[in-house]
């Protein structure tokens, strides 16, 4: 039986709903929300907003100091639900690295429904046009341990209980309880 989980990356593309999802899920597991965006330098917030995709060096430092974050989270004995892109299996194991005890809620939308969800948000600094790049970078998550997949174009509610759902699930004390 593995370990239960102590946090919880919301992930995927773009305007795929992570924000969303993640406030809700914390909220509903009582949990503490990180905005994996809060983090970026600014560098990387200019970079993005001139329309320029970050390189794997550009997450680099804003990856480590989230897994950072996860990891003083949970050491205070709190559960963490991190609102972070994770796009490669490297960011990923980065994240992994802060909390062994690491599961991933992979939102999956079409590149169409992301450009479109993107192109209707305002005030923030990611710009439609670089959602393709996103794609472009996307290693799916499905294969590795602890990732849950769900449609990013369900309704919130249904995408937060199968989060909880599965939350619970692999949190059960026995095995039995599963």
């Amino acid at each position: 039986m593995q370990n239960p989980m102590r946090a919880i990356v919301v992930m995927g593309v773009s305007g795929c709903g992570k924000t969303s999802v993640a406030l809700a899920l914390s909220e509903r597991i009582g949990a503490r929300m990180i905005e994996g965006d809060a983090y970026h330098p600014e560098h990387n917030v200019q970079k993005m907003k001139a329309g320029i995709a970050l390189t794997d060096a550009d997450r680099q430092g804003w990856l480590e100091q989230l897994a950072t974050e996860l990891a003083s989270v949970v050491a205070r004995g709190q559960v963490a639900v991190l609102a972070c892109s994770a796009l490669k299996r490297r960011y990923r194991d980065t994240l992994r690295a802060g909390v062994a005890e690491l599961g991933f809620v992979y939102l999956e939308v079409s590149p169409e429904s992301a450009a479109e969800r993107v192109s209707l948000r305002s005030g923030h600094f990611m710009p439609a046009t670089l959602v393709e790049s996103q794609f472009r970078d996307l290693e799916s998550p499905t294969a590795e341990p602890r990732v849950l997949s769900v449609s990013g174009t369900d309704p919130l509610h249904v995408i937060v209980d199968q989060a909880q759902r599965w939350w619970n699930a692999s949190n059960a004390s026995t095995p039995s309880a599963r």
